[in-house]
């Protein structure tokens, strides 16, 4: 397999949380995952961090992300835009991602997300294997979900760990952690900012 070509087919399949985040459901390695929970940070820890991040205040109208892949070395692999136009109806809201990437190539990914009770979301995507799901508390929020890769002709499931971390009203960091079967293939770190809104009238 052409490691390099592969990496490349990774860095054009992967979202901004969101939208875009990392363990996930489904994952192929339950003890993995059970590992990774024990080692790594918990939502939990950032229950009493401000400002406190609601998804549906923060991800309402326009947003624009700027990012970086990197591999396992720390090699940036890939720089990328994104613009997302987001909307809520309620509960369930839409985020419609455009990425450009900086070989000029194009994607876009749609998440139909759902809010629960206790800060907790789900959604989906074309290409997302079964349902993702997250939770927020403090200023932050853990998004999993796991990706269907196509790669040499086959699919590969690759699992996504998100956190991102409200810093303002206006911005936001998101660090993803990519990997399968266990093992971490690389990350993507992202800085989302909101447009301002305007006003009628105003100078």
């Amino acid at each position: 397999m052409n490691r390099r070509l592969w990496l490349q087919n990774l860095t054009q399949t992967f979202s901004a949380p969101l939208l875009a985040r990392a363990s996930t459901i489904g994952l192929a390695t339950s003890g993995a995952l059970a590992l990774s929970a024990c080692a790594g940070p918990q939502i939990s820890d950032y229950a009493s961090e401000t400002p406190v991040l609601d998804l549906r205040t923060y991800f309402t109208g326009t947003v624009d992300a700027w990012g970086i892949f990197t591999d396992r070395s720390g090699r940036v692999v890939k720089r990328f835009t994104v613009v997302m136009d987001c909307q809520w109806q309620g509960d369930e809201g839409v985020l419609d991602e455009a990425f450009t990437y900086s070989d000029g190539s194009l994607q876009r990914r749609i998440w139909r997300l759902k809010a629960l009770p206790n800060g907790r979301y789900e959604g989906r995507a074309d290409d997302v294997v079964g349902m993702a799901s997250g939770q927020t508390k403090g200023n932050a929020f853990q998004w999993q979900y796991t990706l269907a890769l196509p790669v040499d002709g086959s699919v590969w499931h690759v699992q996504f760990d998100d956190w991102m971390y409200l810093m303002n009203d206006r911005v936001m960091l998101n660090k993803a952690v990519m990997s399968k079967l266990g093992v971490t293939l690389g990350e993507v770190t992202l800085s989302f900012t909101r447009r301002e809104a305007t006003t009628g009238g105003k100078s």
